[in-house]
């Protein structure tokens, strides 16, 4: 068994990336060469760490849970003088009672309790022993008083251990043999011994790695749905042991990683949360690591030009889902500008680079569907969804019966759709092109066809006809850089997100430099073919990840409501914006109601902060007001007690009255986001695809 045969990627190799399900593209003869290891043991210390459960967001690769709320530290100037003064007390009561200042009180219980023969008794050993004795009890009975007043345990735990303690290289020990997740026990438990005996003896020798364990672990995962047979698993591991299973590409790992990512648990660690009061304790300097689970809710991250979209949110997550994907998990696209540092060519099944000549793959336009009104719709998404109305899309509707009224037509005669020279003439209305058009669908006697082209004539040169704006959008990828794309005749690799029912990597480059229109047009264009794409997926258990970064003019009321949409197919979408002003203000709202996730970075605009403000709501705290009295004095000793402590301490004596109250306040507010959050952080709210929240953490992207 080489895949679980319904989530490999089509035509990622060798061959097109295919528009509709076909057979899959050979497998690889010879798996890539694994570098050879000395041992496992850097592989097995990785498996077997320990990875609590614990809140959203928090990166569980060897985490240590803390206690919810903040224990009630004593400061160390208080813990000390405390310490001193409980010292000094219990030394002068000793004092005191050597010097017989308070009496023979304390001697009575030792009367009481001891017989006069052993008293009085004539042997001047035991007497010595008797009475030091009971000292020595008195001394034991004041240390332990004045010790528990003045916590010195705590003294010694805090000072005195770190200093005494040496530190010890910890060292896990083996977990038992049915609790060790390198002997693969579900294997055994199934009745696969000879396949879990050969990959443990591949993550003994070193040959695993930890794509090589998520990937396998997906493959069983289809066993157990029953998608293929235990006899194909088992054979496919006993010949390649940890190669089995490969993905179509025979890639076992990225060519380089530049994040810390952790395959068993799914997470990509961004960063570290602040010790910070307005953290709750239970993350402070816990790290903040990100996965499927949360990516499932759509992130929105918004920061100025160089406060790190890119490099330390972008990149890793693409890096991550790249890595999910080699191990059969996810399908991931990355959209961005040329150059932008999304990861190497190599890194990626396909690389989509329009305006290059030099790009192996093109973009199919219409979304790799035959049906003309399926097509019409997104192109028309595309082309003038930016112009629609907020919540009404009526531009949007009327392009698409548009669209409709000469894809359908166009499709019947010649057996494709139109290129973008052609497609321009038809809603141009340029008289030949339309002739032909005609003429075919009455040698072909589709009559409703006609009746659709007919009413298209009609609309022409109306008042309210939109087929001159469409043209003039089409206009923008009808120019000489793009000459070579989105071509419908065959005669290209054009990549449909079709294909995304499959463990497939994609970039696209867009071409920014004097092409920023068309950019952004493509960049819908992308994100209304991904989510019509999930939408009709076979395999929901593959997680599909849009990734988009800057995406200025992307967000239309279509795609605010595709994106609510995604959490229920299994996938998501990470968008990144430099400013919410980009962003239509009726749509602000229900952007960041549909994005689970929300990062607000450094630099952010008071305007922008309020609108994150407003989203992440208000909470309720305990607030001290703090007054401070002057205290008069009444007696002529009090006034000159006053006058020498004001003479010392230069300020009038006075009275704190301390008043507590609960007060509603917002978690961030604007000015803080806009002014609070220092370089290289961002504040981060946290929902799991389960519903489950974390509130908005300071985080350092750095860390």
């Amino acid at each position: 068994m080489d895949s679980d045969g319904t989530r490999d990627a089509r035509g990622t190799h060798a061959n097109p990336v295919p528009r509709a399900r076909s057979d899959m593209p050979p497998m690889p003869t010879d798996a890539p060469l694994v570098p050879p290891r000395q041992d496992g043991s850097a592989f097995l210390a990785w498996l077997r760490a320990p990875r609590p459960e614990a809140a959203p967001g928090i990166w569980r690769f060897g985490h240590r849970p803390r206690p919810a709320e903040e224990p009630d530290e004593i400061s160390t100037r208080q813990l000390l003088s405390g310490a001193l003064i409980a010292f000094l007390v219990g030394w002068l009561v000793w004092s005191l009672l050597q010097n017989g200042y308070l009496g023979d009180w304390w001697a009575l219980p030792f009367k009481l309790l001891v017989p006069d023969s052993w008293r009085y008794s004539s042997s001047e050993i035991g007497n010595l022993i008797l009475y030091k004795g009971y000292e020595l009890l008195i001394a034991l009975a004041i240390m332990v008083t004045v010790g528990k007043l003045g916590r010195w345990g705590e003294v010694w735990r805090r000072f005195v251990v770190p200093l005494v303690k040496r530190p010890e290289p910890r060292q896990t020990p083996a977990p038992a043999a049915e609790e060790d997740p390198a002997q693969w026990n579900e294997l055994r438990a199934a009745g696969a011994h000879d396949a879990a005996d050969r990959l443990t003896v591949e993550a003994q020798s070193g040959h695993m790695r930890d794509v090589d364990h998520a990937r396998i672990a997906r493959a069983w995962q289809g066993v157990r749905s029953g998608r293929f047979g235990l006899a194909t698993f088992t054979g496919a591991v006993l010949q390649d042991g940890a190669a089995a299973c490969l993905h179509p590409s025979g890639e076992r790992d990225l060519p380089a990683r530049l994040a810390r990512h952790d395959l068993l648990t799914g997470q990509v660690r961004l960063g570290t949360t602040a010790d910070d009061a307005r953290n709750p304790y239970a993350y402070r300097g816990t790290g903040l690591g990100l996965g499927p689970e949360l990516l499932g809710t759509s992130l929105l991250a918004v920061g100025p030009a160089g406060s790190g979209k890119t490099g330390t949110v972008v990149r890793p997550l693409a890096e991550s889902l790249c890595l999910h994907a080699l191990a059969g998990r996810a399908a991931v696209v990355v959209v961005g500008a040329a150059g932008a540092g999304l990861g190497p060519a190599d890194a990626y099944d396909v690389v989509v680079q329009i305006g290059n000549p030099e790009s192996v793959y093109d973009l199919d336009l219409y979304g790799g569907t035959a049906d003309p009104d399926e097509a019409a719709a997104v192109l028309a998404e595309a082309l003038v969804g930016d112009l629609a109305e907020p919540h009404q899309g009526g531009d949007t509707r009327r392009s698409t019966t548009v669209l409709a009224q000469l894809l359908g037509p166009f499709r019947s005669v010649h057996g494709r759709f139109p290129s973008v020279p052609e497609l321009r003439q038809l809603l141009d209305g340029a008289p030949a092109p339309m002739a032909a058009l005609r003429k075919g669908l009455e040698d072909s006697r589709q009559e409703s066809l006609l009746r659709e082209l007919d009413a298209r004539e009609r609309q022409m040169g109306n008042p309210g006809d939109v087929g001159g704006i469409l043209a003039d959008r089409v206009a923008l990828l009808d120019r000489p850089a793009f000459a070579g794309f989105f071509d419908t005749s065959g005669q290209s690799r054009p990549f449909s997100l079709k294909a995304l029912d499959h463990p497939v990597r994609v970039r696209i480059d867009l071409p920014q430099r004097g092409h920023a229109d068309a950019s952004r047009m493509l960049a819908r264009l992308v994100l209304a073919q991904f989510t019509a794409s999930v939408a009709v997926r076979e395999d929901r258990s593959l997680f599909a990840c849009l990734v988009i970064d800057d995406a200025t003019g992307v967000v239309t009321p279509e795609a605010v409501r595709g994106v609510q949409r995604l959490r229920s197919g299994n996938a998501g979408v990470v968008l990144t914006l430099r400013t919410l002003d980009d962003v239509p203000r009726p749509l602000r709202g229900p952007l960041l109601g549909a994005t689970g996730c929300r990062m607000a970075l450094s630099g952010l605009t008071p305007w922008d902060g309020q609108d994150f403000a407003e989203v992440w709501g208000k909470e309720w705290i305990e607030a001290r007001d703090v007054t401070d009295r002057q205290i008069i004095a009444e007696t002529p000793a009090g006034k000159v007690l006053h006058a020498v402590r004001q003479v010392i301490t230069g300020k009038a004596p006075t009275a704190r009255a301390v008043t507590v109250r609960q007060v509603e306040r917002e978690r961030w507010s604007a000015s803080e986001l806009a002014h609070g959050v220092p370089p290289g952080h961002a504040v981060l709210s946290l929902t799991t695809v389960k519903g489950e929240h974390a509130p908005p953490l300071l985080v350092d992207l750095r860390g």
